[in-house]
């Protein structure tokens, strides 16, 4: 009976968790690539609006800061989303996601659990992930690791 149980609760998960492995990370840099290149485009197209809510908040130099941000997000985010050098992308989305929290959400920070209940938190977290992971095997990261090496000249 034990043996049984041991089957169904850690084995057979195992097995099928390693034959799903790369679905976790495709899954993440289509959600979060998809949202960060649509956001990106849209605010790209919509400067002056972004300008005025980064003086708002009192972000320095909004005038700079909003188009690096919206083309950060616009570009990072495509990388992301076909898997091309996802971990170094990543780690630009993760500032701004840093920056994020601190002018237009720490407000609403009074606790650790508020903090990690934010949105922004989440997508550090699945950056974070990536950075670290990498982009998993249905990526163009993986088709250039796989591709032969050329001899130097």
């Amino acid at each position: 009976m034990s043996n049984l149980i041991v089957t169904l609760l850690y084995d057979l998960p195992s097995a099928v968790g390693r034959r799903l492995a790369w679905l976790a990370p495709l899954l993440a840099r289509i959600t979060v690539g998809w949202t960060f290149a649509v956001t990106g485009w849209g605010k790209l197209h919509n400067l002056q609006k972004i300008i005025d809510y980064f003086t708002d908040l009192g972000i320095p130099y909004p005038q700079l800061q909003a188009p690096f941000a919206s083309a950060n997000e616009f570009v990072c985010g495509v990388l992301v989303l076909v898997g091309l050098a996802t971990r170094v992308a990543s780690i630009p989305l993760i500032i701004v996601m840093l920056v994020a929290i601190r002018t237009a959400q720490w407000e609403n920070v009074d606790s650790f659990a508020a903090l990690v209940g934010l949105v922004e938190w989440a997508y550090i977290a699945i950056f974070a992930w990536l950075a670290i992971t990498g982009p998993g095997p249905v990526s163009i990261d993986r088709l250039i690791a796989r591709a032969p090496k050329r001899d130097e000249y």
